[in-house]
């Protein structure tokens, strides 16, 4: 099968996208009640791919849809109707001795590619993010949500048919793995490709793509409990970064604690114990929890739990004497994506901050936080664990480049 006829009519949208920013705004409102107007049609395609998956599988949470996750989809739409366009900005400007007047201005990345497994939110969020920055989307959805995802393109094509615009401004590609082959390939076509998923699907694109590529890495997360740390503090953000929602890429995977507060391990624990989280603990950490943690939910460490991203109810702890091996096992096992410190000694707060290497970096607050709204980005393309261009959530700017203006009065160069 061809794809060339998607990519054509997307170049073709992109390059007749003239839109004010007012109707671009409308467009996004309109698109966020449709959204929660058809919560009926989208639980029941939803339904439809959940029942094909395996409950046990970390991508199920992701893939299931419900009337509050819809309406934070639809808020999250609105959210960045009201932030402002960022295109169009005057970043630098000046006048050179031979009377060049160059600036240098925001303008949109062109035709975005998003390859990304099983979350249908990502269809809704990409779009929002690309049509209000003036990109053209084309969106490789998982097999796993293909009935998800039809009925989110439907929604948005028909918000953009009441508004006389191209509906190719976002194509879904078909559901075959060929789709995301033929996208990859598409140069001249597609400007950037952004993956979201897991890491076997990050290092594929990575691989296997000759459109230059962002990504969105996976996320092996640690918290830190320092030998200063509060205890309350420490118990609540722990529970918070392992439970809140497991799936996602900001949820904590190793806990490593200073052994001089191994005696508060069963307390810091507990909660977790309470909520069913599988924890491999190193020699330490398993000897101070073996007579409180629940038996059944205790096992010993082996090296495959650390540098391990669970998206699970499953996490490790790591005992450490030293903040320095701390920094070290973050390190070594980091993937660059969200770490955190809980501490309060205010100078490892800074050292804390300045030397770990990640997207994100905490002090005393939970890695839930590592996400685009939350960040006061409306929404999210994905979080960045790379340094060109984009890194962390990744919002309107991070969807927009640049290019370099010079206006001149007949000016040669000798």
């Amino acid at each position: 099968m061809s794809y060339t006829s998607y990519f054509e009519n997307a170049l073709l949208a992109a390059r007749n996208l003239n839109i004010s920013a007012e109707t671009i705004n409308k467009v996004l409102k309109d698109l966020a009640t449709e959204a929660i107007a058809q919560t009926d049609h989208l639980l029941t395609e939803n339904k439809k791919d959940l029942d094909r998956m395996d409950t046990t599988n970390p991508n199920y949470d992701r893939l299931k849809l419900t009337p509050t996750r819809i309406q934070d989809i639809a808020k999250d739409i609105v959210n960045v109707s009201k932030l402002e366009n960022p295109l169009g900005h005057i970043l630098s400007e000046k006048t050179m001795p031979n009377g060049l007047h160059i600036s240098k201005i925001s303008v949109p990345l062109g035709i975005v590619g998003v390859i990304y497994e099983a979350r249908p939110n990502v269809t809704f969020d990409v779009f929002a993010l690309c049509f209000k920055t003036g990109n053209v989307c084309i969106l490789k959805g998982g097999s796993d949500a293909s009935y998800s995802n039809q009925a989110i393109i439907s929604i948005i094509h028909k918000v953009l048919v009441k508004h006389s615009i191209d509906i190719n401004v976002a194509v879904l590609l078909p559901k075959e793995r060929e789709a995301a082959e033929a996208l990859m390939q598409a140069v001249g076509y597609v400007d950037v490709i952004i993956p979201r998923g897991s890491q076997g699907l990050i290092n594929s694109v990575r691989k296997n793509s000759k459109v230059p590529v962002i990504e969105t890495g996976a996320g092996i997360v640690h918290t830190y409990f320092d030998e200063s740390a509060d205890l309350k503090k420490g118990t609540d953000i722990i529970f918070n970064s392992k439970t809140r929602r497991v799936s996602v890429c900001n949820a904590l995977d190793c806990a490593i604690i200073h052994s001089a507060r191994l005696k508060d391990l069963p307390e810091l624990a507990k909660p977790l114990g309470d909520a069913g989280v599988d924890i491999y603990a190193d020699e330490a950490a398993y000897a101070a929890l073996q007579n409180t943690y629940p038996t059944l939910l205790l096992h010993k460490a082996g090296p495959e739990h650390f540098g391990t991203e669970f998206l699970s109810m499953k996490m490790a702890i790591k005992t450490v004497d030293s903040f320095e091996q701390a920094l070290e096992h973050i390190a070594t096992n980091s993937s660059k994506h969200s770490e955190a410190i809980i501490t309060e000694d205010a100078d490892r707060m800074e050292t804390f901050l300045n030397r770990v290497d990640a997207a994100a970096v905490y002090v005393n607050a939970s890695t839930a936080f590592t996400d685009g709204a939350q960040f006061g980005l409306g929404a999210e393309i994905g979080i960045s664990t790379q340094k060109l261009h984009a890194r962390g959530p990744m919002g309107l700017q991070e969807l927009t480049s640049y290019k370099w203006l010079v206006k001149g009065d007949g000016q040669i160069r000798s």
